[in-house]
């Protein structure tokens, strides 16, 4: 049970303040990093992985300081967004030397493991500089698992892989994550972080804009109408009930969905209200579907409203 807590973090290079006073802590489990371009993922990361020292507040692993702790450094394993690999090793070589590097009592069976995890002993001959990004991605993913670190940190690993070798890392992660690892992924491919992480953070021009699972997220922004598709036995009558409760601002009967698209401004109110209005009136409810509760929904409010 391994936990990353960052506490009051900042760090600034020059005058140039890339993280500003964050506050998180990264659990057993998958969790997903969000946040634009120029956000401040990477730089969390590097301090999480103990490349990077903050410039205040304190980095720490199950309350060990991350900087300069070599003990501390045995736990993590890091997948970076740059290449910064040897071409002229082999993919063999480059995982060979970490785990020696790691001073494993083995290290060329840990070496062997790694390869098979990812996928890569078919190519592990070759140098790395005759690989695609999506074998590098791999070969660089094996080097971060040959020494078996209870904390996976990577940096949009999912960069030039195919659906199919997508599909495979999703599953290895989400297997590490159930085995009780902490895992913590950033990527700017939303659909892929709604399916594999269960928890997010999200942070907006170096700060800290949102923490948790992102249903429970977009119910906190009471500020902005939730969005619901609802098809009914009797759209207008429903319709008609609905619009004289407050908890709804607006209502359109959509002609080509065959559905109502509702406004709601009080979600307890309206999740309330509408099956009750529905029996009263006795129509039947046949789709009841949040139009605005995916991740993407919520990631572009939360972006939008800094």
């Amino acid at each position: 049970m391994a936990v990353i807590t960052i506490d009051k973090v900042s760090r600034w290079f020059g005058n140039v303040v890339a993280v500003n006073d964050i506050s998180m802590s990264i659990g057993p489990g998958v969790t997903g990093l969000l946040g634009p371009n120029g956000a401040g993922k990477s730089t969390l990361i590097h301090m999480m992985s103990g490349f990077l020292a903050p410039s205040a507040g304190t980095v720490t692993l199950d309350g060990a300081p991350i900087w300069r702790n070599q003990e501390v450094y045995r736990a993590i394993g890091l997948v970076p967004e740059r290449e910064s690999m040897y071409d002229y090793l082999t993919g063999w070589d480059f995982v060979l030397a970490n785990a020696e590097l790691h001073g494993l009592p083995d290290p060329g069976a840990a070496a062997r493991k790694a390869l098979a995890l990812v996928d890569m002993e078919h190519a592990q001959e070759r140098q790395t500089g005759t690989y695609s990004k999506g074998m590098k991605q791999r070969v660089k993913m094996a080097s971060a698992l040959v020494h078996e670190p209870s904390v996976l940190l990577l940096d949009e690993p999912f960069n030039g892989m195919d659906p199919r070798q997508r599909l495979q890392l999703m599953e290895l992660l989400g297997r590490f994550g159930a085995e009780g690892r902490t895992v913590l992924f950033s990527s700017h491919i939303l659909e892929e972080v709604e399916q594999l992480a269960r928890h997010i953070e999200v942070v907006v021009s170096g700060r800290h804009a949102a923490s948790g699972d992102f249903r429970r997220i977009r119910r906190l922004m009471t500020d902005r109408p939730h969005r619901y598709l609802v098809r009914s036995s009797d759209d207008r009558r429903l319709a008609a009930a609905l619009i004289a409760d407050g908890s709804t601002a607006g209502i359109e009967l959509d002609q080509q969905e065959r559905a109502l698209r509702i406004q709601a401004i009080n979600f307890q109110g309206f999740t309330t209200l509408l099956p009750k209005v529905a029996k009263e009136a006795g129509i039947r409810l046949f789709t009841v579907s949040p139009a605005d509760e995916s991740l993407e929904s919520v990631f572009s409010y939360l972006v939008g409203s800094r």
